[in-house]
Order: C-alpha cells, then structure tokens, then sequence
C-alpha cells in the first residue's frame, strides 16, 4: 500500500490533502461517497490521520468526483473522529491547491473554485498575482442561529449560557469567561475540558435539525469566545474544540460563519461590517456578512471568510505487512 499526500496549514491548523493510492469511490451524492468511506475505507483515514504518519489534532482531504452541476472539485474532510460536512481552513487550502494545481483555469486577479462540501456548495475566490496563489476567501451555505440564549448545568461549572449556530456544521457558542477561563492565562487543556463537558452535555440534552438533510443535524463542537461579540475593530479570539476533543490551531472556517450568522441575528454585526477573529494560535481570519439568505424556516446569512495557506510538505507513506502500530494509533 503507498499513499501520496500534499500537507498544507491554514493560520497553523493542518491538512493532509490525498493525491495518490486511495481506492475508487462509486458514484453518488457527496453524502453518499461520505457515508461508503466511511463504511469500508475507515482503516485508511486512521493510516493518515492517526500516529505515527499524523497526531491527534490531523485534518485530511479526499477529493472526489463532484456530483453538484459546477462543482470544479467535491472533498470529503477527516479528522481524528471520523468525516465532518464543511471545514473552511481546508476550503481556503484547497482553493490554493486547486490554482496551483491547474485544476481550475487561472484567472488573475481573483479564480473563482467551486467546491462541492457535504454541506453543499462553497465558492472560494483565489487571488492571483503573477500567476501564483495567495490569499483565499469563500462563501459558504446559509449560516443560521439555531438556539439562542439557552442555559444547561455542568458539573464542576454551574449554569452555563449558550448559543447553538450552523455554519456548515452545527457549534455551540459560549463565552468562555462564565468557565473562568481567559485567553493568554489558562491553558489549552483547560478551554478543552470545557468545550468537551458543554459538547457533551448538548449532545446528550438538545436535539437538532437541519432543513436539507438529517445527516448534517449533529452538533461537531463547541467554540469557545472572548465574548466580544459587539462589532468592534478589535480582533476576537475563540477556540474550537471540535470532533473527539480535536483542537483547530486557526479560528475555524465554519466556526467564523457560525459566529457571524449568531452575531447578525442578535444586531451585532450589519451586512458589510467587516470582523477579525482570532485564533488560540493567534492566526487570523477576516468574516463579514455578505447577504440574507433563508435556510428552511431559519432566518439565514450567506458569510464570507479569509484566510491564507501554506504548504508544509509532500509524502508517500506506506503500511508493510507486520506492522500493526503503523495502521494508526492514538495516545492522547
């Protein structure tokens, strides 16, 4: 078995993209391709995601035959739990990639690609200078607020308010100040213990949905703020602890657009206003509300978010027969 992959980070946060050796998928909806990698290609993620080729917090990307009508390319995003529907530091590397790549015609100043997500579609705008690649934004799927307002007791913490927003995938919002927490003070392990108690305690007590499909309905993390949600010209840090207690190094691309969906619906940001969030790593993402939208019967906002990629590396990892550790593993 040889598996060639393509490292990037966006704003530090990793991903993994696969170039070679992975097996055909059937055809179907993107949905469908998620739910067959799932079932019989799972030892392949664990391969690239999991030690000793990854680590606990890897991200990866499976490009796929895209099923939407001007789709330029569909991706499958991994993690250390299992296949999430939307994930905007892969999107902002992919586009990237994509221009590098000539898997889209380049087009200077700005090369559109339309990437089809599980969530739908996502349009990423490339500028281009000099033919080469640089800083990318997209456009998402209607982003909505959800819950707003909602309290639920934690063990060790008391009563604790939150918002749930979807930006492509379902967050939970909360500041972390009502944890004792700050930014710059506490630890990264200490956000994490709260983000994983409010995950899973919601998890468990506050069912969701999803106007297009019961497989998007499942809540993928929780994002922790500064609670500096008001539009300022002062940055706003959060952190997202998403999937099995997985930690974004970057602000997080659907956590952004779930963020900007809650602030519009509460009047804290207009349509325009452009907003700086920052990650626990302190890379920066740019997030403004582009236009309403409708999701359903969710009142709903089309986000724009930017970021910049890098590239980090190239590889062919290979499996040799006897070697069980190799086909991955977890310590943490």
């Amino acid at each position: 078995m040889t598996l060639t992959v393509v490292d990037m980070h966006t704003g530090g946060e990793p991903l993994r993209i696969v170039t070679g050796g992975y097996p055909e998928i059937p055809v179907g909806t993107i949905l469908e391709k998620r739910a067959y990698v799932h079932d019989h290609f799972d030892h392949l993620r664990k391969i690239l995601m999991f030690e000793p080729r990854g680590h606990y917090d890897m991200y990866g990307a499976l490009l796929v035959e895209p099923d939407l009508p001007g789709a330029d390319l569909a991706v499958l995003f991994m993690h250390n739990e299992g296949y999430s529907t939307m994930c905007g530091h892969a999107i902002v590397a992919l586009g990237r990639y994509a221009v590098d790549e000539g898997l889209v015609a380049r087009q200077e100043p700005v090369t559109t690609v339309n990437i089809e997500a599980p969530c739908g579609l996502v349009v990423a705008s490339v500028e281009v200078q000099d033919g080469k690649a640089g800083a990318v934004s997209f456009e998402s799927v209607p982003a909505f607020l959800f819950a707003r307002d909602q309290e639920t007791r934690l063990p060790g913490f008391g009563a604790i308010g939150f918002d749930i927003a979807y930006g492509g995938a379902f967050y939970a919002l909360a500041d972390c100040r009502q944890f004792g927490l700050e930014f710059g003070k506490n630890r990264v392990r200490d956000f994490v213990d709260a983000a994983t108690a409010l995950t899973g305690t919601l998890k468990a007590e506050f069912p969701l949905s999803h106007p297009d499909h019961a497989e998007l309905a499942f809540l993928y993390g929780t994002i922790l703020t500064d609670g500096q949600d008001v539009f300022s010209d002062t940055p706003t840090k959060n952190i997202c602890v998403f999937a099995e207690a997985e930690v974004d190094r970057s602000p997080t691309g659907s956590g952004v657009t779930a963020r900007l969906a809650a602030m519009h619906a509460k009047g804290d940001i207009a349509i325009g206003q452009a907003r700086t969030f920052e990650s626990i790593a302190g890379s920066r993402f740019s997030g403004s509300v582009a236009r309403t939208a409708k999701a359903g019967p969710h009142d709903a906002i089309i986000a724009r978010v930017g970021g910049r990629a890098h590239y980090s590396g190239r590889a062919e990892f290979i499996v040799e027969p006897d070697d069980e550790l190799g086909r991955g593993f977890l310590l943490r």
